[in-house]
């Protein structure tokens, strides 16, 4: 990674200004202008793009004050679908830093952000580290056919680990910063620590014949494994799957047998297979509840906690846990959950 350079404009005049002690300016190709001012140099804000809001969310904990972050996918938009418009390129090439989840998440964004990455202009995945140096936090599943498993926030302890990637990267461009950025990190991990607890104790709550997520797709598989509770889905690991009539019926047999009290919509996956799941378990007489809608491939409304990283995992743990006979506080871990974000369909 090379890091941002800074090409000083000189010219006769300015040449002649320095010499009575006046500064002169500094010029920039990409991030990280500098300019003169009352105080001496100021360096403006890196332009970084993010593709989904996690990623994003991530990055603006670590960059702080000196980058102004875009995320390219907003709340309920499916990742796995996603395909880059010519607004979306146009936002690429114009950052001076990119960031994406990586392990295919954006698999049809692939193209783009190859050619989007530069010498000058890095697009790095946020998982890189764990896929080179830390494979332990990976999940990979036959049923993957090779392929790692995509959704590793849903593991708090995996996501905190991807800050270093982000310090890395960002020390990297802006050497400048690089204590800010690792004091930013520092500061955000010891956060994830305190709700890495709360997920563990909500879940644990949650009587054993209760403990089994089902969902529309297998976004749950870190989530899962991380905290104790089995997972099923109707569709794959990505949306692009469709999910047949063997794949519901086989849903159904197991809620109808283990008797579940509640399975999950999720807020960027169609909810027909949902609903095809509660009307098979109706037809044996059994009802099983809607718990609620939890954030799998995006998170909630931008400008709402829900629409943070800590406010989505925050809103999964206390609905699973809630929904599933467990104990967990209404608002959740910080009495920071809207309400209306909790209701349940039938």
């Amino acid at each position: 990674m090379q890091s941002i350079k800074y090409t000083r404009i000189l010219n006769v005049f300015s040449v002649t200004l320095a010499l009575f002690g006046v500064s002169g300016c500094w010029g920039s190709s990409s991030a990280g202008i500098r300019e003169s001012t009352n105080a001496g140099f100021s360096q403006k804000p890196l332009r970084i793009v993010a593709t989904t809001g996690m990623v994003a969310d991530i990055v603006r904990h670590v960059v702080g004050k000196h980058g102004e972050v875009t995320a390219l996918m907003g709340s309920g938009v499916d990742p796995h679908l996603f395909k880059a418009q010519r607004q979306h390129v146009k936002k690429l090439n114009e950052a001076d830093v990119i960031f994406y989840s990586g392990l295919m998440l954006e698999g049809r964004m692939q193209d783009e952000l190859k050619h989007a990455n530069k010498p000058n202009r890095p697009a790095i995945a946020v998982t890189n580290r764990l896929e080179t140096l830390e494979k332990e936090f990976l999940r990979s599943p036959p049923e993957f056919e090779g392929h790692y498993d995509p959704h590793v926030w849903m593991d708090v302890a995996a996501w905190s680990r991807c800050t270093e990637q982000v310090v890395e990267t960002l020390s990297s461009v802006d050497p400048d910063h690089a204590e800010e950025y690792r004091q930013n990190a520092n500061a955000y991990q010891a956060e994830l620590m305190e709700l890495e607890q709360y997920v563990r104790k909500v879940i644990d709550s949650i009587p054993q014949s209760h403990r089994v997520l089902v969902t529309a797709h297998d976004a749950f598989g870190y989530f899962g494994r991380a905290y104790g509770i089995e997972v099923r889905s109707v569709q794959g690991v990505t949306t692009e799957s469709e999910a047949g009539v063997r794949d519901v019926n086989q849903l159904v047999d197991f809620l109808v047998e283990s008797k579940i009290p509640a399975i999950f919509v999720e807020s960027s996956v169609n909810e027909k297979n949902i609903h095809a799941v509660i009307e098979g378990a109706k037809s044996h007489n059994v009802t099983v509840q809607i718990g609620g809608q939890l954030f799998s491939d995006a998170m909630g409304t931008e400008g709402t906690y829900e629409g943070t990283y800590m406010g989505m995992i925050d809103h999964n743990a206390t609905q699973i846990a809630r929904a599933l006979g467990g104990t967990a506080p209404e608002k959740g871990f910080r009495g920071r959950l809207s309400l209306h974000e909790h209701s349940s369909e039938q």
